[in-house]
């Protein structure tokens, strides 16, 4: 653990961050390590201060998602106009960048079109087993704004294939034409249905036939029905006070992220309300994980074993290591920029860490890579 804490202050130094910021940042929030954790192997990793080479052309963008495709390229989905610097001599990237697995930019596409909404605020972007690219944005209706309530569906390259929902037409957690400000979404190869994580704006999992964009079912919190009285309640969150104890309130509030495993569960990350639950496809809730010391569940992410070992999540400064099966916390990874907003997990075991605090405000992506660098057994501190 010494000697990977000095490669990251190294690394830190390069990267020209202050010795005080890093160590604030390291004493913000120390989670609570488990019984018996001293004893654990646990994955260490070590920061690429060479990932992502952005175009020299183009300015700093802010990246808020990422994910890895099965060629090990990244993509990221930027929001243009948000950039991290204001030279006026550089332009704005596409909507999506997509990287080789060295950092390089190949392409990248996106922005308005002929018979689609392309998202205001794109959020995230996800790769089917298809191989369709679908994207969801999170824009709020403000004077000079719109709502981001539905989702685009293209092929690789870019062509327009379909879209689910229209823009400002979201009208609650009962709407079975339209989402509000959908945050991230999955497609399962069992049954080509469409899972969406609609929770900027609403409060639930909603299901779609992938193909055809019919409603399939929805849920809540627990596997019921959202029961929030304030359906409009602002641009972020459900309205209601946040209990951080015992199983937490009855309602999602922010459900920011979905993944779907290998043995045919679904995770959701419950963000504002810090914890993870986990339901059958159809809906039927079996089990969580709540963390509430500190901020919890902003993202997930599966280690790429065949068993999905691990699940990586956001957690105050840092990534938190959970065995899936057991949903039992193992320990904290902690990261230069923090527990993130979206992250993403390759082949190699690298994570991939967007809208971090090394690039935010300071010209530079925010978006990080963290080098796998195999278990270790940490000491005690």
């Amino acid at each position: 653990m010494k000697q990977v804490s000095a490669i990251l202050a190294a690394l830190i130094a390069a990267l020209g961050i202050p010795s005080a910021v890093w160590a604030a940042a390291q004493s913000t929030v120390t989670p609570p390590q488990p019984p018996g954790a001293a004893s654990r192997p646990m994955p260490m990793f070590e920061l690429d201060p060479d990932w992502p080479k952005i175009p020299a052309n183009f300015k700093a963008p802010f990246v808020s998602g990422v994910l890895i495709d099965s060629k090990g390229d990244a993509w990221l989905t930027t929001r243009p106009g948000h950039s991290q610097d204001k030279d006026s001599n550089k332009i704005d990237g596409p909507s999506l960048m997509i990287l080789d697995p060295d950092g390089n930019y190949i392409r990248g596409f996106g922005g308005q079109g002929e018979g689609y909404e392309w998202p205001e605020s794109p959020h995230s972007a996800y790769i089917d087993y298809k191989g369709f690219v679908w994207v969801s944005g999170d824009s709020c209706k403000r004077p000079n704004s719109d709502d981001d309530d539905d989702i685009v569906k293209f092929t690789q390259d870019g062509k327009f294939v379909m879209q689910i929902g229209h823009r400002n037409a979201g009208k609650g957690d009962d709407d079975t034409e339209n989402f509000r400000r959908p945050p991230n979404m999955q497609v399962s190869p069992l049954t080509n249905e469409l899972f969406v994580v609609d929770g900027y704006g609403n409060h639930r999992v909603i299901v779609f036939d992938a193909d055809t964009g019919k409603f399939k079912r929805m849920w809540g919190a627990f596997g019921k029905q959202p029961s929030v009285t304030n359906q409009q309640a602002g641009c972020f969150g459900s309205g209601e006070p946040k209990t951080f104890e015992g199983e937490g309130p009855a309602n999602f509030s922010t459900p920011h992220v979905l993944l779907l495993s290998h043995d045919n569960l679904l995770y959701v990350a419950d963000r504002d309300n810090r914890r993870i639950q986990v339901f059958t496809p159809e809906g039927k809730y079996v089990r969580q994980l709540a963390l509430y010391d500190a901020p919890f569940a902003h993202n997930i992410a599966f280690s790429p074993d065949p068993d999905q070992t691990y699940i990586y999540g956001g957690y105050g400064n840092g990534i938190a290591i959970i065995d899936r099966k057991s949903m039992t916390y193992l320990g904290t990874v902690k990261t230069p920029g923090g527990g993130g907003h979206q992250i993403a997990i390759d082949q190699k075991g690298n994570i991939y860490v967007t809208g971090n605090s090394l690039g935010l405000g300071k010209g530079k992506p925010t978006a990080e890579r963290l080098l796998y660098k195999g278990m270790s057994v940490p000491g005690p501190k």
